[in-house]
């Protein structure tokens, strides 16, 4: 039981889940249920680029009992690294904040829509099949075009989607505008949020941003790293251990539960109840919703 500040949560606690407002298979609520199933008591709701499901998730979380950290994974870009940085407590009202998220997902659906234009050039896909994948207020992107192929038969699930027709090499691949880290670190902080790297080691060490600059964004205010994730190797689990031990920063261990999207399962990794405390003592932007 962590106790910060008078309130209390409970753990175990996973801080990176995905709903329908992005690009996870179930919404808000039924996220929040398959959290509870699996034995979690504190969650995190972060959809790719939106607060959307906030409101939804939060009424969820606190009738079964848990404490939900509303949170958002940002999209971001350095050189020719993609880069996730996942934000939770921070204002969503912050203008600037709410106008960089605007811009980004505007893009991502002008983007969408270029590549559905360009694989519709040499298959049966339509942009009215990529919209018939996603719900309200969703942030629209290479997933939901996934299902889309395969709802049109054209990929057995999205794992073959994003091996075959989506794949780079296949020539129907537009970029997208996706900010630099230290833009959204600073703006996060400034409206009282908590940055934290998502899966930075997905291909060791050879992919991940070079360690000068994750320490001129620990020095910009980044709070800490998503060490323990499927996708991050060994060495480079090493690595940011090291790092994090160097800089005192706080270490989060996640599922990225994305429903039937992806393979992950919620709980599958959890961060202690310490690091939790952190994260929300750190934040003054939003407090976390307590279950009464």
């Amino acid at each position: 039981m962590g106790d910060v500040g008078g309130e209390r949560f409970r753990g175990p606690s996973d801080l990176h889940l995905h709903s329908t407002r992005s690009d996870g298979t179930e919404p808000p609520a039924d996220v929040m249920a398959a959290a509870h199933r699996h034995g979690l008591r504190t969650v995190a709701l972060t959809d790719h680029d939106t607060t959307a499901g906030w409101a939804e998730a939060a009424e969820a979380a606190t009738s079964l009992g848990m404490t939900l950290l509303p949170g958002m994974e940002f999209s971001a870009k350095h050189e020719w690294r993609s880069v996730h940085l996942l934000s939770y407590l921070f204002d969503p009202d912050d203008p600037e904040l709410r106008a960089e998220t605007e811009r980004i997902r505007g893009d991502r659906m002008g983007r969408a829509e270029r590549i559905v234009a360009n694989i519709a050039r040499d298959y049966d896909l339509t942009w009215e099949d990529v919209l018939a994948q996603t719900t309200l207020d969703a942030t629209v992107g290479r997933p939901h075009i996934a299902d889309a192929l395969v709802a049109r038969g054209l990929a057995r699930d999205r794992g073959e989607a994003f091996d075959g027709i989506l794949h780079p090499r296949e020539g129907y691949y537009e970029p997208h505008y996706a900010p630099d880290p230290f833009r959204v670190v600073e703006l996060v902080t400034a409206a009282g949020g908590v940055v934290i790297i998502a899966h930075p080691t997905p291909h060791g060490r050879s992919r991940m941003m070079p360690e000068s600059v994750l320490h001129a964004l620990i020095d910009a205010g980044l709070a800490g790293f998503e060490i323990d994730h499927r996708e991050n190797t060994a060495d480079g689990k090493r690595i940011l251990r090291r790092i994090a031990a160097d800089r005192d920063l706080i270490v989060t261990g996640s599922s990225d539960y994305h429903g039937r999207g992806k393979p992950n399962l919620p709980g599958e990794n959890t961060t202690s109840d310490a690091m939790v405390a952190r994260i929300i003592a750190r934040a003054t932007g939003t407090p976390p919703v307590y279950p009464a």
